[in-house]
């Protein structure tokens, strides 16, 4: 059955089109009155209640007119666009109603057309594929400012000092104000993924074809080097799959509802004009107050709601915007391991270039002092590379910090959140260890905890895929 939110009046759930539903919210019932799942009708359905029920559509009584074309494979260089229609790469430059228009309207110098600049946006981001097996694959245009913004500020940062020196501090600048940003929009963006994988990238390559060839690296640094290069992909691979997302049927929503022993929140209804009795209000309250609106389902304790990525994750700990991805249940540890590595091959990494481009000087102090380093333009620019490189692991190694600290609290970064905004539990060290003591077991217990907790989810085998 379902019930009006507004009203508290029964709905019929018959094969009639929804022309009486109204936008609003509707609860949808089981016939022992246990709450199924909640639904936020924003417009009038045109199709049966039951389909609009399960999410399906209508059952069409002609078979759509498909093109024949679409059903064949497609090569490595076509793709279906917006108006599902196939092409190829090759024709990205053919057909560009939008852009001839607004370009015409430019040099007449007329007003754009409202939605002018979005539509030709869309049109771009269409287009822009890269070759793949199945059919070509679009791009993310957040992708693309960090293959130009790093190189070119690293380079220019190695012409002089005191441009290096701006550099170190507008580079970074505009990653946090993009950070900003994009926090507060709730987006999802691949700048931040591909600022990371590109820099480990650009300085492994320099390491290659400016610090090796001095002849200042043995074999077996550069198989280090490049084995921890090897593991932090790896490891980023393993973190990028499903950290825990809760995809439930109706009939798993139902039984965690049971499990928190949850009905639905005190309402008169009414059914054909007989009035049913009100549900039980002290069991609907644990349920009432675990409700996620948006997964339409009562969440296991410690889960959480990413509004970023769109689910509710199992014993989630933050959203990452360096991986694109949540960190949760399933792939913490492994989330913690790519850390470790990807610090202490940089720290080696970055050992091993001052000791190139400074073999006079301490490498403690060669960051600070290094005398000569800008007489000769590639010592300048690894030296600028190894400033950069020590900026990323300071932010990193505090991250991991923050994160030792959790886990020997048994608290995760959304529960430490939630206790400095709700001024609750224990605070050291102004703030950054919080210490709830709701799941505490002990040092050594929280983690034999962390160690030992199931992933619970299926674990398949890496792909290229899993980068992004």
């Amino acid at each position: 059955m379902i019930i009006d939110g507004r009203n508290r009046n029964y709905l019929s759930t018959g094969h009639s089109t929804c022309s009486s539903l109204q936008p609003g919210s509707f609860w949808i019932l089981s016939h022992n009155r246990h709450l199924i799942r909640s639904v936020t009708l924003h417009r009038r359905p045109s199709v049966p209640v039951c389909c609009w029920l399960k999410g399906q559509p209508a059952v069409m009584t002609k078979k759509a007119n498909v093109p024949k074309e679409l059903d064949e494979p497609m090569c490595c260089c076509e793709f279906v666009n917006r108006e599902g229609e196939k092409t190829h790469m090759a024709a990205c430059c053919c057909d560009c109603e939008h852009l001839d228009q607004a370009c015409d309207r430019w040099l007449k110098g007329e007003a754009h057309q409202e939605g002018a600049l979005s539509r030709v946006v869309a049109v771009v981001k269409d287009r822009l594929r890269v070759p793949w097996p199945s059919g070509a694959r679009q791009v993310d245009l957040s992708v693309l400012p960090p293959l130009v913004l790093l190189p070119v500020s690293l380079n220019v940062a190695a012409l002089h000092f005191l441009l290096g020196v701006a550099m170190m501090i507008v580079l970074p600048g505009f990653v946090l104000w993009y950070y900003y940003v994009t926090h507060r929009r709730k987006g999802r963006t691949l700048f931040f993924l591909s600022l990371a994988l590109f820099s480990l990238g650009y300085m492994y390559y320099l390491f290659l074809t400016v610090v090796v060839p001095q002849g200042n690296v043995d074999m077996l640094q550069l198989t280090t080097v490049t084995l921890g290069v090897a593991s932090t992909l790896f490891l980023l691979t393993l973190t990028k799959r499903d950290p825990g997302y809760l995809r439930t049927s109706q009939a798993d929503t139902h039984r965690s509802e049971n499990h928190y022993h949850g009905e639905l929140p005190q309402l008169g209804c009414t059914r054909y004009g007989a009035a049913l009795e009100p549900l039980d209000v002290a069991r609907s309250e644990s349920a009432k107050s675990h409700w996620c609106k948006a997964c339409c389902m009562v969440p296991p304790p410690r889960a959480g709601h990413c509004r970023i990525c769109g689910f509710c994750v199992r014993r989630l700990d933050h959203h990452c915007v360096w991986i694109n991805s949540c960190v949760g249940q399933a792939n913490h540890r492994c989330y913690l391991l790519m850390l470790f590595f990807f610090l202490l091959t940089s720290l080696y990494g970055i050992s091993l270039v001052l000791r190139s481009v400074c073999p006079k000087q301490n490498v403690l102090f060669a960051l600070l002092y290094c005398p000569g380093v800008y007489a000769q333009y590639s010592s300048a620019l690894c030296f600028t590379c190894s400033w950069y490189s020590s900026l990323v692991t300071g932010g990193l190694l505090f991250l991991l910090v923050v994160q030792l600290f959790n886990i020997s609290c048994n608290v995760t970064e959304r529960e430490a959140q939630l206790a400095l905004r709700q001024r609750g539990g224990q605070t050291r060290l102004w703030g950054l260890i919080v210490d709830t003591g709701i799941y505490s077991r002990g040092f050594l217990g929280n983690w034999v905890e962390f160690l030992t907790m199931s992933s619970a989810v299926h674990i398949s085998s890496p792909c290229l895929n899993d980068l992004v």
